[in-house]
């Protein structure tokens, strides 16, 4: 164990993968903390290029000399997990499923920071989805991990607002941050032993799936406030789209516009300077102010409508209708 004035004595692994995981296993750091290992996804090809690159935890790791693992199907390489004797295993947003062998190994259990009020949104996107879903507020929640995914009694929570203008990367941060603050807290309480888990309420779970490739697909006839919620619930990944001219067209940002009366869905309505007003199902418009052509790159509207001339009358919709 690593001992030192103001250090913790808890031996802990800790498994993630993306962004969101890097402020956690940077606070578990700070706190004095050994962590024995970090285990994350493999390096993946990434771009146009398919380069091979290591998932961010892995760099975070590799800054504080910190041993790292990257089983490819952590079924069957948990061992060597299980040998390193962790007294607690703390995991955020690792992106796999840990065997109910390695759950039950350390003494002080596997715990799980997500970016949830559980048992609300339990499953892959819940950030996405609380945004898709108009939520006013999201959180964090800290909870021991079971078999079941997401269904563990809760340690802890904190709410974190959701304003008007928030996405998915501004809500990642933040909660993120949130995440990282919510573990230095509880870790202690579960090495003191005064911690009391909740168990969840089983009638108010709600899921998050992972987002399908038609979820990103906007329906104009839905009124613009949903399609808003749309756009920033898919903002900045894997971003909603619609299509031009039979041609995918990603829709990155859009502002709420007042109509005066009802158009066609997907009809553009006016052209403006720095972008165009789409009428949706009621009388909010969506104005597109940044967007990204088939096979091209992201622009703003302004760039666009320089290239690309718009007409009010056209209409944004379904391939080939």
């Amino acid at each position: 164990m690593h001992y030192g004035e103001g250090e913790y004595s808890l031996n802990i692994v800790f498994m993630g993968t993306p962004d969101f995981s890097v402020p956690i296993l940077k606070r578990i750091i700070e706190d004095g903390y050994h962590v024995l290992a970090v285990v994350t996804q493999p390096d993946r090809p990434k771009g146009r290029k398919k380069v091979l690159t290591p998932p961010p935890v892995k760099v975070e790791a590799l800054k504080h000399n910190l041993p790292v693992m990257q089983p490819e199907k952590l079924r069957n390489e948990y061992g060597q997990i299980i040998n390193l004797k962790p007294d607690l295993i703390v995991t955020a947003a690792y992106g796999q499923m840990l065997p109910v062998e390695l759950l039950e190994a350390p003494p002080f259990g596997c715990i799980n920071v997500h970016a949830s009020l559980l048992p609300e949104y339990r499953g892959g996107a819940p950030i996405h989805q609380a945004i898709i879903d108009g939520k006013k507020e999201t959180g964090v929640t800290i909870m021991y991990m079971v078999k079941k995914m997401d269904a563990g009694d809760i340690l802890q929570q904190v709410k974190v607002p959701i304003e008007e203008d928030d996405h998915v990367g501004t809500m990642h941060d933040k909660l993120s941050a949130a995440g990282a603050e919510l573990l230095s807290k509880t870790i202690p309480l579960i090495e003191k032993g005064s911690i009391h888990p909740d168990k969840q309420e089983e009638d108010k779970v709600t899921f998050s799936p992972n987002i399908k490739r038609e979820q990103e697909l906007i329906d104009w006839t839905k009124d613009g406030e949903a399609i808003y919620n749309q756009i920033r619930g898919l903002h900045p990944w894997p971003v909603a789209f619609t299509y031009l001219d039979n041609k995918p067209l990603k829709i990155w940002w859009g502002e709420k516009v007042p109509l005066k009366k009802q158009d066609e869905p997907g009809k553009i309505v006016s052209v403006e300077e720095n972008g165009f007003i789409v009428a949706t199902g009621n009388l909010t418009g969506i104005k597109v102010v940044d967007l990204q052509p088939s096979g091209k790159k992201r622009m703003d509207a302004e760039q666009f409508l320089k290239g690309r001339k718009m007409t009010p009358g056209e209409r944004l919709g379904m391939a080939n209708e």
